[in-house]
């Protein structure tokens, strides 16, 4: 993901990638070994088929409010998918242009939790009166770069963290890492051959050290054999909590994704197959498992 041009969706696409890729070190550690292996030239050359954001659905916040952002840059709003066990709600949205990713924006459904877990929820978030996009100059990609790393809501208490986390993970992630990006996915299909399935692609991802999320199959496929998903686990991060004391917790990762062509156009040459002639969205069970990135059951040896 590394975009030259100075519109402001490159702008804050750029300043979101250059603050992931410097906390996540599987994305720097990944990209070097396919330069080494000369797979590709540089970061330029990886596609990234999405990047993914995590909110709380309550007033001034959520899925309501954090797509305004891309909405204005010309992004379409595409499928619905519900997950009932996690309390989750999403959508994905369709880029202006095929060279800018998807985008997956996720909403936990804060009303369907404990009352213990709202009441802490609630607790950060209830001086937000207004809907902080509405005062984003949403032409500005230096102001939105910046508004997606700045705290809307106050460090959370170590003890408010452990309680979330007992009984959703995801809010847990949220309270502490707000809107910071929660994975980019590389496009294994656009890479070349030796590389370009998903079987080659985590083994060589393996070689490197890194584990594999494991929830639902290292690979997780689709009904019509379509979309296919793996990724890394979250690496682990010293957290520093409004006490002072500090917790490993999960932080990102790195999603692979592989897109298979559509039927009706499996015989066309392999020259002149474009993203539109290869399975499109996302998958309510594939992104349930990839969700687990994050959780303890995958985490815990990391």
């Amino acid at each position: 993901m590394n975009f030259d041009k100075e519109k402001p969706l490159d702008t804050f696409l750029n300043i979101l990638f250059e603050r992931y890729e410097q906390q996540v070190p599987a994305v720097r550690m990944i990209t070097a070994a396919l330069i080494s292996s000369g797979v590709i030239d540089g970061q330029k050359d990886i596609v990234n088929d999405h990047i993914a954001f995590r909110t709380l659905g309550v007033p001034h916040l959520g899925i309501a409010s954090f797509e305004k952002i891309f909405l204005h840059q010309g992004y379409k709003k595409m499928d619905y998918y519900h997950f009932e066990a996690k309390k989750l709600n999403a959508y994905w949205y369709a880029p202006p242009s095929p060279e800018y990713p998807r985008i997956f924006m996720s909403e936990l459904i804060v009303d369907d939790l404990s009352e213990k877990a709202q009441e802490i929820i609630h607790r950060y978030t209830k001086l937000i009166n207004q809907d902080p996009v509405d005062v984003l100059d949403l032409d500005n990609g230096r102001d939105i770069g910046e508004f997606f790393h700045q705290p809307l809501w106050p460090l959370p208490a170590i003890e408010d963290y452990r309680n979330l986390l007992e009984e959703s993970e995801y809010a847990a992630w949220v309270i502490y890492n707000r809107y910071y990006l929660n994975h980019y996915t590389i496009s294994v299909h656009d890479l070349k051959a030796g590389y370009n399935t998903l079987e080659d692609f985590n083994h060589f991802v393996e070689s490197l050290g890194l584990k594999l999320n494991t929830s639902g199959g290292i690979i997780k496929v689709s009904p019509d054999g379509l979309l296919r998903q793996s990724s890394t686990v979250a690496e682990m991060k010293d957290a520093i909590f409004i006490e002072g004391e500090t917790m490993p917790i999960a932080g990102s990762y790195v999603e692979f994704s592989e897109r298979l062509i559509l039927p009706e156009f499996k015989h066309f040459p392999s020259a002149e197959i474009k993203q539109e002639h290869r399975r499109e969205g996302f998958e309510t069970n594939n992104a349930d498992k990839i969700f687990e990135s994050t959780y303890i059951k995958q985490t815990k040896d990391n």
